[in-house]
């Protein structure tokens, strides 16, 4: 690393973290005071500090939402992201971590390291974020540096060195070769190995002082210019979203750090989204500092800034270059009903999810079967906050029911998952192998599936499928977690399998595994640090052992008992009431998560829970396979029996009776050719019946021996139908296909648009039909156009299902056709008394009419022409006439 990251074109982006009543705010004051950013030194008890600047946060004197300040120091500008330090809040501090140059972490000198003083340490680490330690207070009495030294060094890392004074220099040779030869020949180490050092996270320098007197902050500056190490930036644009809010005038912000590059204003950025990405236009760039900002025009890779105008990006997106998205550790621990007697729950919902983008450990869920909304949190305080949030900026006056654990469900041992989804025009089969990983790794998905046996594309679908929801485990309906899920085999039909097969038999491969699985109930805990009263140390210990939960032997700090333990947080929630009251107000506790750890009394949990997994229907472990022409249900205990595939968990097939119609599972799928063609027949004869009276099914060498063909129906009388497949046909369309790629909605709109004339010359019925299974909440809708109707889908509902059920009803008393692309939807509307017409097909019948439209527009130009000059004509002939 170069000298020239000392240089001012090398700005630093400085979060600071603590535990409460660290002086973390006081600190932050004090660095723009001493910088000269402020000119007035608040204070959070006088309810006048520069970053406080929410009335909540004057009122409780906490801060609660992450705020930023800018300085300059020695010609290093510096932006410093003052964090929450209260444990309800932890995700707002979480989540500027990955957009940090360097933090620094404010430990109370008189309280020591504190419980969420290690789990702090812990995302610091776990983000990799070089940290600078600041013990503060040390002006009030009691406080040993050398004892807090220690205590670092055990508690934290042994890597903690004391920068007050030159002794440091000998703890950072013993850290590298480098070091140590400058260290040995010159008696110093250059700025740019100590940089080094402390990037790679070998070195934590520790500094003393009280923060509220200024003392130790211009040497806490120095240190931080001199040796805090800046990321090295790209040459190309990229950014790391960290943040979500609203200004006071309704407007989306979203806070960036820029990663490389160059940011403009009014330049358009790639945003990831479900379906790939897309491109919006950024319209302001803010410099914020405190409440105020500065407008830019342009940025360069270091600053961290707002910017409006982008409504699709969310915290932790990677924009541009950036690469990977930041995922969270923390979680909420706590469910609450929402009651709202005054307000539609539709109302509701969509104020709490604006809030929920603003807060990462605010979770909204809408129970459909319930019919109720539920918002998952960390504690009582921000519930509290949330309250008066939807008060005073939505006019919003919501109650809560009775808060409640949020449980977790893990596996014991490998097992496998199967699901099968086949009714009639469908196909998949995904094969999933479950496992179980160690507390606090959350969910992984891999794959190990060959491609010769499922194409990539597919296998990258269901790894999406996985991914995109949240998996509810059998005990008590829970989130699972904790677990490996990989792809161990699967199969598509070549021509019937589509992106929503493969979401259903993912799904209920993942739903079959846990049902055959042996699950594990995990319930959430907390760390505690207690500071008592001697007399006191015996009720903490047996109120501990009273909750299930487990502590080390007391200690005693300057005529303080000291307990740290760990317990569920079931029986924590009102704890620091209780230590209040029976310490009469001398005990402390600070609580900090721990994470989730066998339930004590599951069957207690499930049975008040009351939850059963096979009448969720939402989540349902069966599997769906077809017969002659019908689907059927197979129950997830019985599909072992159906199922089309080898099991990946057995060694060898055990000998089955042979079935002609089936291709053994343990053969290789041919990819191509006439070998793949019988094996599907095959299959499709098993399923669907004979299939030789249906020439779209049969190899074009066998159409030949084809004598008959299926009687026709009289063609009722009536107008036409034609039913159009909307999405099928833009993508089978190579002029709308060319337009979707860059706007599908102006895809849309031009088929509207080439509808309404074909309808114009052919004087059918035009209904045009769009997907919208995938839209929550969404009705049927359907929208008069011109001269056509266009019909969205409701959620759930796909368009070829809606186009199956309608040409059924329509055909009894009308002449239909169906344009799509797709061979099993036109054998079955054919079935249901609907004429089929192909992509190519339609596509030639429109472009006829497009030529009959503009021969009629040609006649009727050349007649207009032929009547002017006729008419012409007459008048110059009565003119003549009249002289």
């Amino acid at each position: 690393m170069a000298d020239d990251l000392n240089t001012e074109k090398t700005p630093l982006c400085i979060g600071i973290l603590a535990h409460v009543d660290a002086g973390k705010t006081t600190l932050s004051e004090a660095l723009l005071y001493t910088a000269g950013a402020l000119r007035r030194l608040g204070r959070v008890d006088h309810a006048d500090a520069f970053l406080d600047t929410d009335p909540q946060e004057r009122e409780r004197g906490i801060t609660i939402f992450s705020k930023q300040a800018r300085l300059t120091w020695k010609n290093r500008a510096v932006t410093l992201l003052d964090t929450p330090g209260h444990v309800d809040f932890s995700g707002e501090t979480e989540r500027t971590l990955p957009v940090l140059d360097a933090a620094i972490l404010v430990v109370s000198g008189t309280d020591g390291v504190q419980s969420h003083t290690r789990t702090l340490w812990r995302l610091l680490r776990r983000n990799h974020v070089p940290t600078f330690l600041f013990i503060n207070k040390t002006d009030l009495p009691g406080v040993n540096r050398a004892s807090r030294m220690q205590e670092l060094r055990s508690l934290l890392s042994p890597e903690c060195a004391d920068f007050s004074g030159g002794g440091w220099m000998e703890q950072a040779a013993a850290e590298s070769e480098a070091a140590l030869e400058s260290f040995l020949s010159a008696g110093t180490i250059p700025p740019e190995e100590v940089r080094r050092l402390i990037a790679e996270e070998k070195l934590f320098p520790c500094l003393f002082g009280a923060a509220l007197r200024l003392d130790g902050v211009e040497k806490l500056l120095d240190t931080l210019a001199l040796y805090a190490p800046a990321k090295p930036a790209g040459n190309d644009f990229g950014a790391r979203v960290y943040k979500i809010s609203r200004d006071t005038q309704g407007a989306r912000l979203t806070w960036l750090r820029v990663t490389g590059g160059t940011l403009c204003a009014r330049a358009a950025v790639k945003i990831p989204t479900e379906n790939g990405e897309t491109e919006e236009k950024i319209h302001q760039i803010r410099l914020y500092s405190g409440e105020k900002f500065v407008l830019a025009d342009e940025v360069r890779a270091g600053t961290v800034c707002a910017v409006t105008g982008l409504t699709a990006a969310h915290t932790g997106d990677a924009l541009g270059a950036e690469k990977g998205m930041s995922a969270a550790l923390l979680e909420p621990v706590f469910t609450f009903r929402v009651h709202a007697e005054k307000t539609d729950a539709h109302t509701v919902l969509e104020k709490l999810r604006i809030l929920e983008e603003e807060d990462p450990l605010l979770h909204v869920v809408y129970d459909d079967a319930a019919r109720e909304i539920r918002v998952q949190l960390m504690g009582e305080v921000q519930l509290e906050i949330l309250k008066r949030l939807c008060r005073s900026r939505f006019g919003l006056d919501l109650t809560f029911g009775e808060g409640g654990i949020l449980y977790r469900e893990t596996i014991a041992a490998p097992v496998e998952g199967v699901g099968h989804y086949e009714p009639l025009r469908h196909y998949a089969e995904v094969h999933l192998l479950l496992e179980p990983l160690e507390r606090g790794s959350g969910l992984v998905f891999a794959s190990k599936c060959s491609t010769d046996e499922l194409d990539l594309n597919w296998q990258r679908l269901i790894l999406t499928h996985l991914a995109e929801k949240e998996h509810r485990g059998v005990l008590t309906g829970s989130p699972i977690t904790d677990m490996k899920i990989t792809l161990a085999a699967g199969r598509a039909h070549l021509k019937h399998t589509e992106g929503g097969d493969f979401r259903q038999a993912t799904y209920r491969a993942v739903r079959q595994g846990l049902m055959r699985a042996e699950s594990i109930l995990l319930e959430p805990w907390y760390d505690l640090r207690l500071e008592l009263p001697g007399e006191c140390i015996g009720r903490a210990m047996a109120d501990i052992q009273r909750m299930g939960g487990r502590f080390d032997p007391p200690e005693t700090e300057n005529g303080v008992s000291i307990l740290t333990a760990a317990a569920p947080v079931a029986g924590c929630a009102d704890y620091p009431r209780e230590v209040t009251a029976y310490s009469r107000g001398q005990g402390r506790v600070s609580l900090s998560l721990r994470g989730y750890e066998p339930c004590r009394d599951t069957q207690r949990v499930i049975t008040e829970i009351g939850y059963d997994p096979e009448r969720d229907a939402a989540n349902t472990p069966d599997s769906v396979f077809c017969s002659h022409g019908a689907g059927y249900t197979v129950r997830w205990d019985d599909v072992e029996q159906h199922m089309h595939l080898e099991s990946c968990l057995r060694p060898e097939r055990e000998a089955a009776p042979e079935n002609p119609s089936v291709p053994p599972r343990s053969a290789s799928v041919p990819r191509t050719g006439a070998a793949l063609d019988k094996q599907l027949q095959a299959i499709y004869e098993r399923t669907y019946g004979a299939v030789k009276q249906n020439r779209a099914f049969v190899p074009r060498s066998e159409r030949e021996k084809i004598s008959s063909q299926p009687k026709a129906r009289p063609v009722p009388a009536g107008p036409e139908y034609l039913l159009v497949d909307g999405y099928n046909i833009i993508f089978a369309w190579d002029e709308l296909k060319a337009v979707a790629a860059d706007h599908l909605d102006a895809a849309r709109r031009l088929l509207m648009d080439i509808l309404c004339n074909y309808q114009g010359v052919r004087q059918c019925r035009v209904i045009l039909v769009f997907d919208a299974y995938r839209v929550p909440f969404h009705k049927e809708e359907i929208v008069a156009y011109n001269n056509i109707h266009v019909v969205y889908t409701k959620e759930a509902e796909t368009a070829d299902a809606y186009i199956e059920k309608t040409s059924h009803e329509i055909a009894k008393d009308h002449r239909v056709r169906v344009a799509t692309s797709d061979g099993m939807e036109q054998l079955i509307v054919l079935g249901q008394g609907a004429l089929r017409l192909s992509a190519d097909s339609f596509h030639t019948e429109v472009m006829q009419a497009g030529e009959e439209i503009r021969e009629t527009l040609r006649q009727l130009n050349r007649r207009g022409r032929s009547d002017a000059v006729a008419e012409a004509l007459r008048r110059a002939a009565e003119n003549a006439g009249e002289k």
